[in-house]
Parts: structure tokens; C-alpha cells; sequence
């Protein structure tokens, strides 16, 4: 499937594929939390756009435009700007993404990358047929200045199918109903209640473990193994340059 960003004279907009390692994280006690391996999924499920210049904006509260002021020295086409009020800071992305038939694009702030004092706004864009351009927008949770950092990431999309959620027919069902998933559960559960228990003797078989595995190994307590596809690690591909680009 390809992924085109439209470049015009003079745009360079800075994506790159998401990285896994999280500040946060890697300050966490031995980095337990790169243990949670649907938290790693997530941190690279797709690629991300970065600021070409350190920002600093202020809001004074107001919902007027003037309440939020913006200092950077980014080119003028990739500065923020305050264009909805309210506090909501306003990044562009300096292309025009687009998409193959029936692939949109989900847009939001980097995942698991909390910002104290501003929220990214989430969007989902039809970048298959759509000739207009979108913006990054994170709101201002609180009075306040917030800094970008030169290379810091403002913006994180990946591609969905449009057609995936309108299909999909939820339902609820009793565990009892599915006999095979409900022993392998009922296991899961009983051994995660006395692997958590066990955690705090000392010399037990669980301190020693830390942490049980079976997920990110991708095998049951009975030993089924999950599908061939299973992922331990998220890789997205680079954007390829320009033509007669290196």
C-alpha cells in the first residue's frame, strides 16, 4: 500500500517512522514499563511529525485569538498559529498526505507521550480523495506556556480502512459459550492472581521471573502459540526522498 506525501517548492516537512523509546519509560524502575508490549505496539504504530524549530506559546486563558502568543523561529509556512481560539494551538504539516481507495488517515498527538498542560485533538482524515491539506491541533488544558523542543514530534497518523468499523457487528456472548477460550482464561486468571501474590515472597519463583511473559511471547499457559504475524516489535518504513533526492 503506498502512503504519498505531496510536496510543494520550498516544503520539508520532518516525518519519520515513530520510535519505540519513550523518556517516561526508560526512567520507569529497571524500564518495567517496556514490558507492556501493547504499550510498545502503540508507541510505533506509524510515523510522526517534528518540529524544525524550538516553539513557545502562552495562553492568558481568553478564548479570543490574541490570548494565545507564539515565539519560534520555524519557516513561516510551518510556524503555529492561533486560528481557532480557545487555547488551541494550531500546527501545519507542510504536505499533502494521501492515501490508496478506501484508506484514511487517523491523526493524533504521539501516543503514550503525555504533555503537561495542552491535549492533542484527535482527527480522522479521507486522505484517498480529499485535495485539502489538515492541521495538528492541541488544546490548552490549563492558563499557561507550554515549549516545543526543536525535533520534538506534534503530530502522529497512521492508516485505518475506512469500511473496518462500519462492517464490524459487535456483539456480547458468555464466556461459557466458547468452552476452549474460556479454560484458557480462567487459567490466565488464576495463574495472574498467584504470580501477583507471589511477587512480594522473597525467593519465590515469580520475584525471581519478575514478570510473566506469555503475551509477549506470543503462547497460552497451554503452550498454543499465537499466530505466525504475532509482533514483539513495530516497524513502519521511512518515507522514500524525493526523485534524484539522497
Amino acid at each position: 500500500m503506498k502512503l504519498t506525501a505531496y510536496l510543494q517548492p520550498g516544503e520539508a516537512p520532518l516525518i519519520r517512522p515513530a520510535p519505540l523509546e519513550r523518556a517516561w519509560m526508560d526512567q520507569t524502575p529497571e524500564r518495567f514499563a517496556y514490558r507492556c508490549l501493547p504499550l510498545n505496539i502503540a508507541n510505533a504504530h506509524g510515523w510522526e511529525v517534528i518540529c524544525p524549530a524550538r516553539v513557545r506559546a502562552i495562553w492568558f486563558g481568553r478564548p479570543d485569538l490574541p490570548a494565545l502568543t507564539i515565539e519560534t523561529d520555524a519557516p513561516p509556512h510551518q510556524r503555529p498559529v492561533s486560528h481557532f481560539g480557545s487555547g488551541i494551538l494550531t500546527f501545519h504539516i507542510g504536505c499533502l498526505l494521501h492515501t490508496e481507495p478506501g484508506i484514511e488517515l487517523w491523526i493524533n498527538g504521539p501516543p503514550n507521550r503525555p504533555k503537561h498542560g495542552i491535549y492533542p485533538l484527535s482527527g480522522v482524515v479521507e486522505t484517498d480523495w480529499s485535495p485539502f491539506s489538515f492541521t495538528m491541533n492541541w488544546q490548552f488544558t490549563m492558563p499557561g506556556e507550554i515549549i516545543f523542543e526543536k525535533d520534538e514530534p506534534f503530530c502522529f497518523f497512521f492508516p485505518i480502512a475506512r469500511e473496518v468499523l462500519a462492517t464490524t457487528e459487535p456483539e456480547y456472548r458468555y464466556l461459557s459459550d466458547n468452552p476452549g477460550l474460556e479454560k484458557e482464561f480462567m487459567a490466565w486468571q488464576k495463574s495472574r492472581t498467584d504470580f501477583n501474590r507471589d511477587l512480594t515472597v522473597e525467593g519465590s519463583q515469580a520475584s525471581e521471573q519478575g514478570w510473566q511473559r506469555n503475551y509477549f511471547r506470543g503462547t497460552t499457559l497451554s503452550g498454543a502459540a499465537a499466530p505466525r504475524d504475532h509482533r514483539t516489535k513495530q516497524r513502519v518504513k521511512p518515507f522514500a526522498p524525493l526523485p534524484g533526492k539522497s
